[in-house]
């Protein structure tokens, strides 16, 4: 609803609104034209069958009747001429208002700035409601079957605009395309995609998951799969380093120390060393550092300073 309110206040839509309301006024002056010369033209026809009503002879009746006749379907016409012309002559009240050139551009600055004034958090829900009844009159929800809900917003002035929202649902069964999705991720999966890729190209196909209305995250792909009871195709590690350089568990491994003495002196600052943005704590394979490790574990030397810099642009790391 607010997405369609702004839209529908866009400086670009008011110009628009502008222009289309001088074409129709426009089109009511020359209907109007038009009805004001055919109230003349029945008019006429009528006084015509009246003259000549009150010229036959009284004694010929089948004559008169027949004048009289058309006397009155005359007259006829001209009521139903005389009401087409009351209804051009007043049209609904949001088409005959017409807006000045300083109160226009006043209402496009205003447009321009509504959407900063509607996410404010100064401005209030019954602000923002007072808002949308300037121009909605009421809006008619009709819920789907699945996961599609139809609205209909009508305007003040009577103009209508229907839109498809995507609801949240329980459960992928749900889904307009659920049982579609399903099928393609077992598909997928038996060839060897990986979960990631799979959610990539079910999103760029117009999937979409059980609680987001636009993309396939990666947890829906992986509640498929082990509901069908298959296995990742291949474990991925949780980020990828240059060989050059060692991660806690490798330099553990290579020193034969426990991984979690390396963990303490980092936190007692004894073993100074920048952590990595993935999270994770890469030292320099070279002898001097492994050296200098062996000789912090046999507490020959009290601090070490291994700091690593940030990875480059090539995404490698460098001491």
């Amino acid at each position: 609803m607010a997405d369609a309110f702004l839209t529908a206040l866009a400086p670009a839509e008011l110009d628009a609104l502008s222009r289309a309301r001088r074409v129709q006024q426009q089109v009511d002056s020359a209907l109007r034209t038009s009805a004001e010369r055919e109230l003349e033209r029945k008019r006429y026809a009528a006084a015509l069958a009246e003259r000549q009503f009150n010229r036959v002879d009284p004694d010929n009746r089948l004559v008169a009747d027949e004048l009289e006749r058309r006397w009155e379907a005359a007259l006829q016409e001209v009521r139903m001429a005389e009401e087409a012309l009351a209804q051009q002559a007043s049209p609904p009240a949001i088409a005959q208002m017409a807006l000045g050139k300083a109160l226009s551009g006043k209402i496009v600055s205003l447009a321009g700035r509504l959407p900063q004034i509607w996410a404010d958090e100064a401005t209030t829900d019954a602000q923002r409601k007072a808002l949308l009844r300037c121009l909605v009159d009421k809006v008619v929800l009709e819920r789907g079957e699945h996961d599609v809900a139809l609205v209909r917003i009508v305007w003040r002035g009577g103009a209508v605009t229907d839109l498809e929202v995507k609801m949240n649902v329980n459960c992928i069964a749900k889904l307009t395309r659920g049982m579609e999705m399903r099928d393609r991720v077992l598909e997928l999966v038996r060839d060897g995609v990986p979960d990631d890729e799979i959610a990539a190209v079910l999103t760029s196909e117009g999937h979409r998951s059980a609680n987001c209305p636009d993309k396939v995250p990666l947890i829906t792909v992986q509640q498929i799969r082990r509901g069908a009871g298959i296995k990742p195709s291949a474990p991925r590690n949780r980020w990828t380093h240059d060989p050059r350089l060692l991660t806690a568990p490798e330099l553990a491994a290579r020193l034969n120390i426990p991984v979690n003495w390396l963990y303490v002196q980092i936190r007692q600052k004894r073993l100074l060393t920048d952590r990595q943005p993935t999270g994770a704590y890469l030292f320099e394979d070279t002898p001097a550092v492994l050296n200098a490790i062996r000789n912090l574990r046999n507490q020959t030397i009290s601090h070490l300073d291994l700091r690593i810099c940030q990875p480059h642009q090539g995404g490698h790391q460098h001491a």
